[in-house]
């Protein structure tokens, strides 16, 4: 993956934030994003390997996904 977005950054910092997996509502709000747009980019983050998805909607950040911010 290139060069991360301020999106992007935005929601790896949050996910660093969370003691733990949370959905794209709560990502949104601690990432001050609407919830919407937060799911377009986990998919890409995902994608990348900079989060993944112990359980169903529910997202974390990776060991590679703290590496890049």
């Amino acid at each position: 993956m290139s060069e991360l977005t301020d999106e992007q950054k935005a929601i790896l910092n949050a996910l660093t934030k969370l003691a733990k997996p949370s959905g794209c509502k709560v990502i949104g709000e601690a990432a001050d994003i609407p919830w919407r747009t937060v799911m377009a980019r986990l998919r890409g983050l995902k994608n990348a390997g900079l989060v993944e998805a112990p359980e169903k909607g529910k997202y974390v950040i990776t060991e590679k996904g703290k590496t890049v911010i």
